[in-house]
């Protein structure tokens, strides 16, 4: 159960890869004893990840859950080829059709682009994710793409970025020190964070680090502690998904 008679919570994270074997999955418990790390997996199929979402209060997907409304207008209206033609098919409108309302909101605010899933390798395990996404609506799971129902989308760099701790450099196997310095940040900022022995886990395995990455920020949608999408960008956020970004120790720029 997500949420059981005495109080306790389960929060979910997932690194969505487009196969199953690079994808991660984390899960955190919140009760009258604190907050602890219970599972950290890697090599997780489709099965676990609805068990996961359906039962854990919110589960932050490290994935892309949308795609940029004009993008999605533009490869419609060619495939019907009724495409108006554009007054300039120059950086600025491309870029207009690559990314997402949330993307802007996060380079403008902390900097730098998420991956783009109109234009990049990113929209494979967004594929995925779609077809998740219908298995959990078919069953009857509120995955609303803003975040108000059992989903997130999370930014685990964007994340770190907030924490002021390392956000790049942190991926492949040889760079253990990088994610020893995030687990070792992370334990600072968050004291009463129980690993649960899966600290060491992390530190080898990138995609373990993203995933509980994803569990802590879920948590912190859960509490309020995470920016949600501004009054005038709600609607868009429905339709492409939104990043939320965790407000802690570090404000919002």
């Amino acid at each position: 159960m997500a949420t059981d008679s005495e109080g306790s919570s389960i929060f979910g994270g997932v690194d969505l890869a487009a196969e199953s074997g690079k994808t991660a999955a984390a899960t955190i418990l919140e009760d009258a004893s604190g907050v602890s790390i219970v599972d950290v997996r890697i090599g997780v199929d489709d099965d676990s990840i609805v068990d996961l979402v359906a039962g854990a209060v919110t589960t932050g997907m490290d994935v892309p859950v949308g795609w940029p409304a004009d993008f999605v207008k533009l490869v419609s209206a060619h495939a019907r080829e009724e495409q108006d033609v554009p007054v300039s098919t120059d950086r600025a409108w491309r870029r207009g059709l690559a990314l997402r309302a949330t993307d802007r909101f996060v380079h403008e605010h902390i900097g730098g682009y998420p991956l783009s899933v109109a234009a990049d390798l990113i929209a494979y395990p967004a594929f995925r994710w779609a077809g998740i996404e219908a298995r959990l609506r078919g069953a009857g799971v509120d995955v609303a793409r803003d975040g108000t129902g059992k989903i997130c989308e999370v930014y685990p760099a964007g994340a770190l970025r907030v924490w002021g701790l390392p956000s790049r450099g942190y991926k492949s196997d040889r760079n253990t020190a990088v994610r020893e310095t995030i687990v070792d940040g992370l334990s600072a900022k968050m004291p009463w964070l129980d690993w649960g022995g899966f600290a060491q886990r992390c530190v080898q395995n990138d995609d373990a680090l993203d995933a509980v990455i994803a569990a802590l920020v879920a948590r912190q949608v859960h509490h309020g502690e995470a920016v949600a999408p501004p009054a005038e960008l709600a609607g868009l956020a429905r339709q492409e998904g939104w990043i939320w970004l965790p407000v802690q120790e570090a404000e919002i720029k």
